[in-house]
């Protein structure tokens, strides 16, 4: 499945959870990096309004489906892929890290969520090893000087999992720069996923998440931040639903 934004496409390249699952296995044993984007319609609001964001998110190695939207729109277009949010991949990522003797980075939120994320992965994952946290200061910057300073620290680590918990477009930004500068880290952008984790944010009754209504929770729970992110998403679901009917035939 693929999308185009500014008349370039980005495609959703790995469409099951266990296709993800094998490849990132592969990568740990090869000692070999990644970039792991998880797209969903705010993403392609964004990259429409941003070249920047659209080269960092088609610089990454694999990317999935996060959002309910971009799974129907597969499913229209004849081409499925399953639903894998960044904040669910946080777990069986970091088990397979374990299994592999990699060790985890988290990079992100703040540094209280980070100890307490790092905490319930410990608790979590028998075996798990996590070299390191860092929570930005201020106003992060994926170009600047900190940047800089996180990568030259990921790059002596050598292979590992980093958890990027920046927000879009910082996280997959960082994640480009990444892929040259640290070549051996493999880089998850799981937005919101280490909060949850660490309970510092709360996440919809997976009641809500069963019913496909998650994103009216959150958009209720901060309205003044996330309803005019929500109406952005809505405005461009018929243009890309169109495409995707158009896609089915090709």
């Amino acid at each position: 499945m693929y999308f185009e934004c500014q008349g370039r496409r980005i495609a959703v390249n790995t469409p099951a959870r266990a296709r993800l699952e094998a490849e990132i296995s592969a990568r740990f044993s090869a000692g070999q990096g990644f970039a792991l984007a998880t797209l969903n319609l705010d993403h392609l609001v964004k990259m429409e309004a941003s070249a920047a964001f659209l080269s960092a998110y088609q610089a990454q190695d694999l990317v999935v489906a996060d959002g309910r939207p971009i799974v129907w729109l597969s499913r229209l277009a004849r081409r499925p892929v399953e639903l894998m949010p960044g904040s669910d991949m946080v777990l069986p990522l970091s088990r397979l890290a374990a299994e592999a003797g990699v060790p985890l980075v988290l990079a992100g939120s703040t540094e209280e969520a980070l100890k307490d994320a790092e905490a319930a992965l410990t608790a979590a994952v028998p075996g798990l090893k996590i070299a390191w946290i860092h929570a930005p200061s201020g106003r992060f910057d994926p170009e600047g000087g900190e940047a800089d300073q996180i990568l030259h620290r990921l790059d002596e680590t050598g292979p590992c999992l980093c958890f990027l918990a920046l927000g879009a477009p910082k996280q997959e930004q960082f994640a480009q720069r990444g892929r040259k500068l640290a070549p051996a880290a493999g880089f998850a952008s799981v937005g919101a996923g280490l909060d949850f984790l660490g309970g510092h944010q709360k996440r919809a009754p997976s009641w809500v998440r069963a019913i496909a209504m998650e994103w009216l929770w959150r958009a209720l729970s901060s309205p003044g931040r996330l309803l005019p992110r929500y109406l952005k998403c809505i405005a461009i679901l018929p243009g890309h639903t169109l495409a995707a009917w158009r896609i089915r035939d090709r």
